[in-house]
């Protein structure tokens, strides 16, 4: 097999087994919370715990990739998350389980700073686009598949099985990434900025961890500021570094900046669609849970047929028109979710979720290979690093949001008016994602022409 096809089929894998492992524990919450007898809302911090780990490794994950060797990393990471993603399928209690989640996040953060490396490393700059457009759709796939196949495995060989063989497929992952040969470095032998990586990494948890809690306890609000003060001491310690963990001057590039800036607004402004049509058709519609799960297919599956398509043609035209094209889609699509009302024939709920699956791919893979052209070799990793972080926190940002505005609409489930609230609630949330995806088009479209 040829050396760039074990990194592809390496990569494809993982990028696979990653977002499949968090959309299907999602739906094993209930079994996990049945087993080790505590609320299904206290085991929400399995998936939080999951997110923390990988945002706040991301940046020195990076750094390290380009000094060390990324191909190195990347089989690091597929170990460490093999074996932690082994551990939760043996932890005997709640607890122990969400440690082991936060330590999965951290190592699969080893993966997500390497992974579009070595594969952009690995391909002509003629196929950049082609390739990270199968890597999304494999991306795609997994969450696809994640709650469908999730809830078979937990239904009749129980919620553990999910990690054993969510494992096995990390090993093939692992196996393959070890016939490469050959190493890709940026900075080989540079120094690591281990003060920064710890700045780093405590704000990162501590804005992340405080927007997580907020609305809930009155901790959260001083964890928040420590994190923000702590974030602000991280950025001047870079500018004062001879080998900074993030180069600022990255930002400079008009290219990458407004590339990642309009992956945080797109984020914000759609990871949370799922969650609000969930309870839209299930608690104002009163579908079940499987037909409103068939429903919400529709949108990953769209993304994932498209995603290559989409990335293809960013090789061909320029990013930012495609990937511009594709997020005003989705704004077209969100703008029309706003529009639902209690008797929205389900036939249309299911063309605007076609419709924001088609935007979201068109825009997901040409922003990507935006952000990875705009960089030279040597920064593919903080590169990689940097633009899956602007995910996380623009679905961190999704959440929060949510989490805010929903909190002035929901009454008590008894209440006569609770549906029309959640409804009104539901509308007033998409009308706030609107205007975020509209901003993000502007921004995208003014990225400038890509060299």
């Amino acid at each position: 097999m040829k050396q760039k096809h074990c990194i592809f089929a390496s990569v494809l894998l993982s990028s696979f087994i990653t977002p499949f492992l968090a959309s299907s524990i999602n739906v094993a919450v209930p079994a996990m919370a049945t087993e080790f007898l505590v609320e299904p809302t206290q085991l929400s911090w399995v998936v939080t715990a999951f997110l923390l780990g990988a945002a706040c490794a991301l940046l020195p994950f990076g750094r390290a990739s380009d000094i060390l060797g990324r191909k190195k990393l990347f089989r690091i990471g597929t170990l460490f998350v093999l074996l932690t993603t082994l551990g939760a399928g043996l932890a005997p209690n709640a607890s122990l389980l969400i440690l082991l989640r936060f330590l999965q996040g951290i190592s699969i953060a080893l993966i997500f700073s390497t992974s579009m490396a070595m594969l952009v490393s690995s391909h002509a700059p003629s196929e950049r686009g082609k390739v990270i457009g199968y890597s999304t759709a494999a991306v795609y796939i997994g969450l696809s598949l994640g709650p469908f196949l999730g809830g078979i495995i937990t239904l009749y060989l129980g919620w553990r099985m999910i990690f054993f063989l969510t494992a096995s497929i990390l090993f093939g992952s692992w196996y393959m990434a070890g016939k490469i040969e050959g190493e890709w470095y940026g900075e080989r032998g540079a120094s690591m900025d281990y003060g920064g990586s710890v700045l780093y990494f405590l704000g990162t948890l501590s804005v992340l961890g405080g927007l997580s809690i907020l609305g809930t306890t009155p901790f959260a609000p001083w964890l928040l500021g420590g994190g923000f003060l702590l974030s602000i001491l991280f950025l001047w310690k870079q500018m004062q570094e001879k080998s900074p963990l993030l180069d600022i001057r990255l930002f400079r590039n008009v290219v990458f900046a407004m590339s990642n800036l309009a992956s945080f607004l797109h984020y914000s402004s759609t990871f949370s669609i799922s969650f609000l049509l969930s309870l839209y058709l299930q608690i104002i519609r009163g579908l079940d849970a499987v037909t409103a799960g068939s429903i919400l297919l529709l949108q990953p599956i769209m993304m994932a047929l498209l995603s290559p398509l989409a990335g293809s043609l960013s090789d061909k035209f320029q990013p930012r028109i495609v990937a511009s094209a594709g997020m005003g889609l989705t704004a077209m699509g969100i703008f029309a979710l706003s529009l639902l009302r209690e008797d929205t024939p389900f036939s249309m709920v299911g063309a605007v979720l076609l419709l924001v699956g088609t935007g979201f791919a068109f825009f997901s893979s040409p922003n990507s290979n935006a952000i990875m052209s705009s960089v030279e070799p040597r920064q593919f990793g903080i590169a990689s690093s940097v633009m899956s972080l602007m995910r996380i926190l623009g679905q961190a940002m999704s959440m929060v949001l949510v989490t805010l505005l929903m909190k002035n609409y929901v009454l008590p489930e008894l209440d006569p008016h609770y549906a029309e609230s959640l409804s009104r609630g539901i509308r007033d949330t998409f009308h706030i994602f609107v205007l975020a995806c509209c901003v993000g088009t502007f921004i995208s479209m003014m990225r400038g022409k890509q060299k």
